[in-house]
């Protein structure tokens, strides 16, 4: 079984920064592909950031310049700094990985954490 598990949540003022964590457990070798997702109240969750093992990485329009995903393949772990906060980064963020690109593979598996909350607020 595999299991996400994100840190780093918290209330911070706009502005300020917050740096998140996510570690995956479990019988896995490596993974190459883990995310960043984000869900704000009343809103669909959204795709905040990507990365591979082989360090690529991808943002949403919103994260572009001030959000920065960086791994550390041999712990299995995924983290999201977050720079320059606005209210309108108050949301759930949640760690994804998928099971295709694990190793071992599970194939047709989304894994996710349980999603660690963000309020930025004065």
């Amino acid at each position: 079984q595999v299991q996400l598990v994100e840190s780093g949540g918290g209330l911070v003022q706009p502005g300020g920064s917050l740096r998140l964590s996510c570690v995956a457990s479990g019988s896995i070798v490596s993974i190459d592909q883990m995310a960043w997702y984000r869900q704000a109240p009343g809103k669909e969750r959204e795709l905040v950031a990507v990365s591979t093992s082989g360090g690529s990485a991808n943002y949403a329009d919103s994260a572009k310049g001030r959000f920065t995903i960086s791994r550390d393949n041999a712990k299995n772990t995924v983290y999201l700094q977050m720079n320059s906060l606005n209210p309108d980064d108050t949301a759930v963020y949640y760690c994804n990985a998928p099971g295709a690109f694990m190793n071992p593979p599970r194939y047709g598996m989304d894994y996710w954490g349980k999603g660690t909350l963000v309020t930025v607020s004065s």
